[in-house]
């Protein structure tokens, strides 16, 4: 089945559209543009720059995809924008292709909820099943772990990383750096916790949420210095993943402060 393109819309010439692509009223498709099979184009969409969209999207009025990046430094070169697979992206939503200084590249995950007015910055890494709500902001170079949720009208600053499985409230600046499984509240947002919530919609065990739960304490006790908790943590739990995959987060990027306890745990 060869793609469907609404008399108004404007598809220029190179722009590759798969089987199944539909194309709605006044959609304006760049000549660099890839679609993959089935992604539907409801009206009004723009298309722009180097966008490369997978399979099974759906696209609401008034989204830019592929607009270039929002960067002084940026001087018209060729970069992209690569989108997964069978998004949700509604009206207003804007991503942003990358910078020379920062890979050339935005990439954008599989089975995500981009909310009216959200926005995805120059050379973001989003992972697969992300959500962001009403109004949500990702800076430029932020790194997004799958199944995160960024709560309406959360900002992420630039270089930020948000493990996987995090959960970012609603008003929220985030400058710095998410733990996985993390629950982060407040402007500047701090660590409130676990995201219990999603680790149990994620169906992960009660044994293993209460493993995480011990280990958060002791991570974020009083006691001692910050390393002499990581290194306790990993003596006592290194055999939970979860728990490790948050001691391997912390250790990945020294140079990066972390969101920490406003209060005792």
């Amino acid at each position: 089945m060869s793609a469907t393109i609404h008399p108004t819309a404007i598809v220029e010439p190179g722009a590759e559209l798969a089987d199944g692509v539909s194309i709605g009223p006044y959609c304006l498709v760049g000549e660099k543009a890839r679609i993959g099979a089935g992604t539907r184009l409801m009206s009004h969409v723009v298309i722009d720059g180097r966008c490369e969209i997978g399979e099974g999207n759906l696209v609401y009025p008034f989204a830019v995809l592929g607009g270039p990046p929002q960067h002084t430094a940026y001087l018209g070169e060729d970069t992209r924008l690569v989108i997964g697979d069978n998004n949700v992206i509604r009206e207003h939503a804007t991503m942003n292709t990358g910078t020379v200084a920062g890979g050339g590249v935005t990439r954008v995950g599989s089975d995500g909820f981009y909310m009216i007015e959200s926005h995805v910055g120059h050379d973001c890494v989003v992972g697969d099943n992300v959500i962001l709500t009403k109004q949500a902001t990702l800076g430029g170079h932020c790194q997004i772990g799958d199944f995160v949720i960024v709560g309406g009208l959360a900002a992420v600053h630039q270089f930020t990383r948000v493990g996987r499985h995090a959960m970012i409230g609603g008003l929220a600046a985030v400058v710095k750096d998410v733990i996985p499984y993390g629950s982060v509240w407040g402007n500047h947002a701090h660590l409130e916790g676990l995201n219990l919530v999603g680790l149990k919609r994620r169906n992960f065990s009660r044994e293993t949420i209460n493993t995480m739960r011990a280990a958060y304490r002791l991570l974020f006790a009083d006691e001692g210095t910050f390393q002499e908790r990581i290194d306790d943590t990993v003596e006592t739990y290194s055999d939970c993943a979860e728990v490790m995959e948050i001691i391997d987060f912390i250790r990945a990027d020294g140079s990066r402060p972390l969101c920490l306890p406003q209060r005792e745990v």
